[in-house]
């Protein structure tokens, strides 16, 4: 799985389907008329056992690294018998290299495990000569070990339209065929649950590829639908159950239920074509461990557990009632460091410790550890209570040292960069810490340095009550003759972003003004190295304001009764002009103090 933020039942069907379905029941199977494909159906020991993606690889902490990784047969070997003490007996690769594939494939073989596996043939979007010698070794592998692979994928996540390694449905389509021409097990393509529900702003139609495959292996990951910029199709915060373990289990209940909603979109989108010779597959699907991206209040291994465990009874109930998915593969194995922001979704972490989820399976299992930690069901996290706060004082401070009599001040802070990096966490879009008291004469203030992601960075502050709970701000009385003050220092090279932002999910609104950094508009900032005071009318940020990502007008709105980011300063690239690239200010510090609006 990649780390990309996701798109977003009705089907009647006739008697006449009925008999159909009944063939999908037991794993597909049947001549299309329509295509002349005779579907191999998938083989019970398919549906039957309990499945997982998995990777084997454990010290490295990069993409780079992990090239230079070195996987032994015994790593190998530790692993699949884990997996197997827990009942997990078909695993889900993601390539067909000599490296990872042939070796879990052999280890298998010699050594007679009771293991299966879902085969991954891997694509490059533009690399025609690595498809072909990966396309081989993934027939070959089909051949040698017919036994042992059960199915076969090709392409993972290649045509669903945020995909950063994209390929046409035509061409994946003939990638299929050349490898179902040449091996005796079912064939699929994996990809993101939008793209075969053909939902709406999908560009590629999946009919060329629903022709070739004999069932369709769909991505759902209701986490990642609750991350910005993606604008959540669920309410994941789930204010209306009451604080605490009622609003974690009413989350987790909402969480599966959305996957079921977009299994059901796609199975309506096959029925609707005549597909219900098709069956569907879950070939990706999990819930994390802790937040590595900004899934504050919902990643943790209770939460996780919650997820799994709602999984499982899915499963179970789509296997008894011959509807539903035939098999759900679960993301995944164990923790792959390298993966950086897209990490902690295992089963175990990579010390091999079990988590919470599978805790209970490997209890009278010699030599495995349980992950440090408390699994307790009151430990599960849920979104603390959205407090609204009116401020009628002259000043709402949001970081400041000083204070004066008639003032306001912002509940506890959390500082959180664009891609989800808070405090002092990250070094993706932004790194942020605080610069202490005792420093200098100005301290303590704010230190923000830049590692841009290709869209630029960013940092925004978002304010808790004492409670813990989320604050939103009421600062329409700052509308008229308002404005946003604050002490500025860098040398950094482009112009910045400054601002807030008001509402969240489908009505968030950017309210940010590019700052000219030689003070040609007049607010104070000059990009000399020395601090600055910056003052900016609350209606001339207004002007700049436009609906935040992946939101539209009229639901996302200018809204200053619902302040949610204070206060937030950054630079994309497509709105300041400046070139994009890490080369242009990464790591170029940027200072911030004295965060406050004023009534005039």
């Amino acid at each position: 799985m990649t780390f990309h933020l996701m798109a977003r039942r009705a089907r009647a069907l006739s008697l006449g389907l009925v008999a159909a379905l009944l063939v999908v029941a037991c794993g597909g199977g049947g001549t299309v008329p329509s295509t002349g494909v005779s579907v191999r159906p998938l083989s019970s020991e398919f549906t039957a056992r309990k499945a997982v993606a998995y990777s084997p690889y454990r010290t490295a902490v990069s993409d780079a690294e992990r090239a230079n990784e070195t996987i032994t047969p015994a790593m190998v070997k530790q692993d699949l018998e884990l997996l197997i003490a827990g009942g997990f007996k078909l695993i889900r690769l993601f390539d067909s290299s000599d490296k990872v594939a042939r070796l879990t494939l052999e280890v298998i073989r010699d050594h007679a495990l009771d293991m299966k596996v879902m085969l991954g043939i891997y694509v490059q979007n533009g690399d025609a000569a690595y498809n072909a010698a990966e396309i081989a070794r993934g027939i070959a592998l089909a051949n040698t070990h017919r036994n042992t692979v059960l199915a076969v994928s090709v392409g993972n996540e290649t045509m669903v339209s945020w995909s950063f390694n994209k390929f046409t449905s035509a061409q994946i389509a003939a990638y299929l065929k050349t490898v179902r021409d040449a091996i005796t097990q079912p064939v699929t393509t994996d990809d993101n649950w939008a793209y075969f529900a053909n939902a709406a702003g999908e560009p590629n139609d999946p009919k060329a590829v629903l022709d070739t495959v004999d069932f369709v292996s769909m991505h759902t990951y209701p986490l990642l639908d609750t991350i910005p910029p993606a604008v959540a199709s669920w309410d994941w915060e789930q204010q209306s159950a009451a604080a605490g373990m009622p609003r974690a289990i009413a989350m987790m209940d909402a969480a599966i239920a959305s996957a079921k909603n977009e299994h059901d979109k796609v199975r309506a989108h096959l029925d609707s074509r005549g597909r219900t010779d098709l069956p569907i597959v879950i070939g990706e699907t999990g819930w994390k461990a802790s937040p590595s991206a900004g899934e504050f209040f919902r990643a943790h291994p209770v939460n996780q557990k919650m997820y799994f465990d709602r999984l499982n009874t899915w499963r179970d109930r789509a296997r008894a009632s011959g509807t539903g998915p035939r098999a759900i593969v679960y993301f995944e194995a164990f923790d792959e460091p390298w993966k950086g922001r897209d990490d902690k979704w295992g089963l175990f972490n990579v010390a091999r410790q079990a988590r919470c989820q599978v805790q209970d399976l490997y209890a009278q299992v010699p030599g495995v550890v349980p992950e440090p930690g408390s699994c307790a069901a009151a430990d599960a996290v849920s979104a603390p209570s959205v407090v609204q706060s009116t401020i009628g004082q002259s000043r709402y401070v949001v970081y400041a040292n000083a204070s004066i009599a008639d003032e306001a001040r912002a509940g506890a802070l959390q500082w959180i960069g664009f891609g989800g990096d808070s405090g002092n966490g990250g070094a993706d879009t932004s790194f942020s810490g605080e610069v202490p008291a005792g420093t200098d004469a100005d301290a303590p203030y704010r230190e923000i340095a830049p590692a841009p992601a290709s869209y630029g960075w960013g940092h925004f502050a978002l304010s808790s009550s004492a409670a813990g709970s989320s604050e939103v701000v009421d600062l329409s009385l700052f509308e008229a003759t308002g404005r946003l003050n604050f002490k500025l220092r860098s040398t950094y090279p482009g112009k910045l972003e400054v601002g807030f932002m008001t509402g969240s999910g489908a009505t968030a609104y950017d309210v940010y003004l590019t700052l000219s950094n030689t003070n040609a508009d007049g607010y104070g900032y000059v990009n000399d190295g020395q601090w600055h005071t910056v003052s900016i009318p609350i209606a001339a940020i207004r002007a700049a304001g436009a609906p935040a990502f992946g939101t539209s007008a009229p639901t996302s709105r200018f809204d200053l009764t619902k302040v949610t980011h204070p206060f937030s300063i950054g630079d994309r690239y497509g709105n300041t002009g400046n070139a994009g690239g890490a080369a242009v200010g990464s790591r170029v510090k940027v200072y911030v103090d004295e965060v406050y609006w004023s009534r005039n």
